[in-house]
C-alpha cells in the first residue's frame, strides 16, 4: 500500500505520521506514490525504526 491508499483508508492515522513521525510526506502528491517503508526510509528511519512504526500504526487502526 503506498502512501495515498494509506492514508486514504486510514485517514486517523494522518496526525500520527506527520506529527509523532515528521512524515509530512503524506501530503505530497509526489510521495503518495511511495509505500511508508520508503517514505520514512527518505526521512531517516531504519528498519527497526520503521517496523516499531507499523507495529504503531496497525494497533491505532480499526
Amino acid at each position: 500500500m503506498n502512501l495515498a491508499e494509506l492514508v486514504t483508508v486510514y485517514p486517523e492515522l494522518v496526525n500520527v505520521l506527520t506529527e509523532d513521525y515528521g512524515l509530512h510526506c503524506v501530503s505530497c502528491f509526489a510521495a503518495g506514490f511511495d509505500t511508508l517503508e520508503e517514505g520514512a526510509k527518505i526521512h531517516g528511519y531504519d528498519s527497526k525504526d520503521i517496523e516499531k512504526m507499523v507495529k504503531r500504526l496497525n494497533s491505532l487502526v480499526k
